[in-house]
């Protein structure tokens, strides 16, 4: 078995959880790739291990890799997206951040995962995915979001989203922005702006206005086979466009496509019931000293 290892930014206090997973499954067999920008300038955790070797990116990372591992928060398994892109590779998240609501895995718990890693004692989740169109958008910017697509104001002006689904106008948004969600990202930027929890195998997308100016709009699900086009106007002409935690600039009145991806992310989960233990754990959902 090969497993790739991502990581962007963990404290160094955690380097003896490095050490400990990754000599744990090279003393097991398994082959292990690490991201290089992340692991050269560990010295104290490379020094450690027996034997391993590196990828940068996308391109260069090994066709027979069977797991990919991320190690940090959310936003580190978020970025992995960019990096299997349409891969087929089933993703796990270990946490070494703060919420960690995506990440199944806890770094200070131990390694009591690996075996079942190793033995297929998980579930395989297929999450849905965005795919974005826009002539703006960059040919070496990932055009893929695993929680949501949103728009926001680039300056103090108020912005009006016109959206079409389906070839169908729905009433213009005057607001700071707007969310296309995924069911994965129901629980993200989407449920902060009063969006509802979607279970992660629900064929649908949300659509929810960023403080709208006009308060006779809610949040709105549509089938996932919809065809979504955006278009934004601003008397400061420009807003920030994000593909979950990457952005860019959107010039007033470019359109913007937005569809379900033909290809989904491989979610391992470790339990059958990990959606709602989370919810329950991580976002204190229905706590209640009568649930007790």
């Amino acid at each position: 078995m090969k497993i790739a290892f991502f990581a962007r930014d963990i404290e160094s206090n955690y380097n003896s959880q490095l050490i400990e997973i990754l000599q744990c499954l090279i003393n097991k067999g398994v082959d292990i790739c690490l991201y290089a920008p992340f692991f050269i300038d560990r010295e104290s955790v490379i020094k450690e291990i027996s034997d391993y070797t590196f990828f940068n990116q996308s391109s260069d990372l090994p066709q027979d890799v069977d797991i990919f591992v991320t190690l940090g928060g959310d936003g580190t398994f978020l970025e992995s997206l960019t990096i299997i892109y349409d891969r087929d590779i089933p993703v796990l998240g270990v946490n070494f951040g703060r919420l960690g609501f995506l990440t199944g895995v806890n770094a200070t718990e131990g390694t009591w995962w690996i075996d079942k890693i190793l033995t297929h004692d998980y579930c395989i989740d297929s999450r849905a995915l965005l795919k974005v169109e826009s002539d703006i958008m960059p040919n070496d910017f990932c055009p893929y979001a695993l929680n949501e697509l949103s728009f926001q104001r680039k300056d103090p002006s108020m912005l009006s989203v016109k959206v079409f689904v389906d070839n169908m106008k729905i009433p213009t948004y005057w607001s700071d922005g707007l969310i296309i969600s995924t069911p994965t990202g129901s629980t993200a930027y989407s449920l902060s702006v009063g969006g509802p929890i979607v279970l992660p195998g629900v064929n649908a997308l949300i659509i929810a206005p960023i403080s709208p100016h006009n308060l006779n709009v809610r949040p709105l699900i549509i089938s996932d086979s919809s065809k979504i086009e955006v278009t934004i106007e601003s008397r400061g002409g420009n807003a920030i466009m994000s593909l979950d935690n990457r952005s860019l600039v959107l010039p007033e009145n470019r359109k913007v496509s937005i569809s379900k991806s033909l290809f989904e992310m491989k979610y391992i989960s470790l339990s059958a019931n990990s959606f709602i233990a989370a919810l329950k754990e991580k976002l204190m959902w229905g706590q209640d000293k009568r649930n007790f």
